[in-house]
Formats: C-alpha cells, structure tokens, sequence
C-alpha cells in the first residue's frame, strides 16, 4: 500500500468556524482508566485517530471489548484476564505505558512493554517507576519488558515527582486510587487531561482531590468499589492552538469551538503579543489579524506555561514576523527536528542548543517536508497554506496520530489542501 502525502496549494486562506475533537491526550488515558472499572463504560467526545485505535488494540488484547459509534467508544473490561501488553502494539505509541497504573490497581502486576512513538525525547519513564515503587510496586526488566509485582500490595505514600510529568502523574493516579490509605503526589503535572482523568476516576468511585494544581491527594478505596462510568472527554486544546495559530497566520477570523480558553491562555496571551486580535467565549476562542506579525520569545514549560506541543506552530508563525524571536525548548529535546524542515521551504532559523533563533523572512516557498512528529506535520501543513506553490507534506501517519480528518477540516475553512497517493518514498 503506497503511503500518503498532503498536498497544500498555497492560497493564504484560512478563516470561519471550526469544532475540535476531544483531546488525544486525555481519552488515550481514559481508555486505560477503563480497566479499573471491571464493567462497561463509555466515553464520549473521543477523536478518530490513529492512537486512539492502538490503545483500542491494547485493551482487545487484554481480553476487553471496546466499540465504537461515532465518537462514542464502549469500554467493556468486565473479562480483561491478562496483564500483558504486546510489544508490536506498545512500540507504536509512548502513550501505551498508561495501562501500567491500573493494571498493577487491577491485577496486582502487569508485564507491559518498553514504550515507542514520536522521536521527540528520550522521555524516560524512570519517575513513573520511582513512584509506583513507592507505592509497593517492584520491577524487573526481562527482554524489553517490565515486570511489575505488588508483593505485599499498595500502600499510600507521599512521592514527590523530579519533574511534574504528565505521565507519571497519571500513572501513579491511577494505581494510588485503589491502593491503602492515603497517597500525595507532590510537583504533580497540572495539565486540564489531568484534570478529566480525575473527574472520570472519581465518577467510577475514587477519592481525588487537587488534580490541575501541584499537589493531588488520593484516599484509596477498595477494587471492588470501582464500578463503570460515562464520560465526556474535553476539548483537545493542541488541536484548537494549531488552528488558532493558521488563523494567526493568514489573518483568518478564525473561531475554533468546543474548548475551554482557559486550558490556552499562555499561548492566547502570545498570539496577542504578535499582533493578533484574540476574542473568547465560554468555549471558543476567535483570532484575527490586520498588522504585521511581531517577534517574540517563547520557553516551553510544564502547563500552565507554553505547551512544547504548540511550540513548533509558533515557530511558524514566528518565521514570519517581522524581527528576531527566540524560542527555547526546555521539555523535549529533539522538537527542533522540525526546524530543518521548515528552514526548506526559505525560514530562517538557527539552533543553539536548546535554543532556537529565527528570524523573520518575507515569505516561504512550497517544498517536499516530512512531518518529522505529529505536531511538526501539522505545522508543515499550515506553512504550505501560506508558502508561494506547491508543498508536498509526506509521512502524514504522524499527523493522523493526533488530527481528526486534518486536512478536510482545512479544507472547510478554505484551505486548497488535499491527500494522495505518493509516488514513494521522499
């Protein structure tokens, strides 16, 4: 089967309504919450990509029945019998160590995978196994897989996390929920996933409190408390900052619905200071512009800073400015990958270290780029709209990864983009 490609007619248009999906980051999570509830529930608002199938294939495997109608995704772990993950599956996505946690709450063990996915960062998964030990887990490692036994079972604890890592905090959330007594988890990540992974947890009977500040304390409960549930999963607030920065872009208006403005207001607070008209409601957000785009200096942080996952829209928008901006990427060390990608289409950027220095051009040329992560294709695509010609955007499984229907949803804001077969390999 040849491989597709997004072809993009640059035409500087963007502009009109657009309703994001439900956040690729929090249902991923909700999924594998679903095995602590021994039953049928259903989550709603779920997007149709490609991880979401994969974590869908994880639970199969472990004796689960998922189904899916529309954006409805029935999770029925009543008969999960295993607690291994395979490998073939787990490669394919980080985001599959998330069925670590409530397998150890279920199970008591899990033998799950080394995890893959984008090749933005080493991501070491060393604080989600410093803290489940805390809580009793003990592991080993045996041919690319971890081992994890709860030989004397969960107990409560404090764990003070090196770095407030989504993961982790996910992880050890949903093992401390069934573990005995009381569990801190302190220098926690406050991401708004965090925050609907939480509300789920508690809606299939745990005790959380906290969650979306630093410190979440979890008074555990028994297994057999926790019961199915339905679910509405938020806004994918990465998805509504791509398109917001394409309406930055070309001027739009552009209103992107079904997000809380709240969950952007680092990176609306930026596309003010480019020069951008920015408007919000309960849940949408408008932008526009009439001036030239101004530089300005972005650091990625933890939320409620910059998310590293809108860095590289910005680095878009940034190469067009008129002046220098400096963007430093302090989470993931291999996002600027995407920078060569852009600089082949005529941006003018300079990397040092962790560093990056772009300075404002007049304009960008069609190119052949490869989406070199998800959020890097998703940027690419937004460039070619404003490039002079033809760009080619090749490995676009990326961007299937995190973006429902990316290029029909451009193209209903009046966008000329349009997938094909390739002809090959780049």
């Amino acid at each position: 089967m040849s491989e597709e490609i997004i072809v993009v007619e640059g035409n500087g248009t963007l502009a009109g309504e657009v309703h994001v999906s439900g956040a690729k980051n929090s249902a991923l999570k909700l999924i594998a919450a679903a095995l602590l509830g021994q039953g049928k529930s259903t989550i709603h608002n779920v997007p149709l990509i490609s991880d979401i199938e994969i974590m869908s294939e994880v639970l199969r495997r472990l004796g689960a029945t998922v189904e899916r109608t529309d954006h409805a995704l029935a999770v029925d772990t009543s008969k999960v019998d295993k607690w291994e993950t395979p490998y073939e599956l787990v490669s394919k996505m980080r985001a599959s160590i998330s069925v670590l946690g409530p397998l150890v709450g279920r199970f008591g063990r899990a033998r799950v995978a080394m995890p893959g996915g984008c090749q933005i960062g080493a991501r070491k998964i060393d604080m989600h196994l410093a803290g489940l030990t805390a809580l009793g887990v003990e592991f080993s490692v045996d041919h690319g897989f971890l081992e994890a036994t709860t030989p004397h079972g969960l107990h409560g604890t404090e764990v003070i996390l090196d770095f407030p890592s989504v993961g982790a905090t996910e992880n050890l959330l949903m093992a401390s929920v069934v573990a005995h007594g009381r569990t801190v988890i302190a220098n926690a990540a406050c991401e708004p996933e965090i925050v609907d992974l939480a509300n789920m947890l508690n809606d299939m009977g745990a005790h959380v409190r906290g969650a979306g500040t630093s410190v979440i304390e979890v008074c555990g409960v028994s297994l057999a408390s926790m019961h199915p549930c339905n679910h509405v999963t938020v806004g994918d607030r990465i998805e509504a900052g791509t398109f917001l920065a394409g309406g930055a872009l070309t001027g739009g208006p552009l209103t992107v619905r079904s997000i809380d403005p709240a969950f952007l207001r680092v990176a609306l607070m930026k596309l003010s200071a480019m020069g951008c008209d920015v408007e919000t409601g309960d849940d949408w957000i408008s932008v526009a512009r009439t001036r030239p785009l101004r530089p300005t200096d972005i650091q990625t942080l933890p939320h409620p800073g910059f998310p590293t996952d809108l860095q590289a829209q910005f680095m878009l928008l940034a190469s067009l400015a008129d002046g220098m901006s400096v963007i430093t990427e302090n989470v993931f060390e291999n996002r600027f990958m995407f920078a060569s990608e852009l600089k082949r289409m005529g941006a003018d950027i300079s990397i040092d270290g962790h560093h990056a220095l772009v300075r404002g051009v007049s304009g960008l040329q069609g190119a052949d780029v490869s989406s070199t992560d998800l959020r890097a294709g998703g940027a690419l695509v937004l460039a070619g709209i404003v490039a002079e010609g033809e760009t080619r955007v090749h490995k676009v499984v990326h961007i299937d990864r995190g973006y429902e229907d990316y290029a029909g949803k451009l193209a209903t804001l009046g966008a000329q983009v349009r997938r094909v077969a390739s002809n090959g390999p780049m």
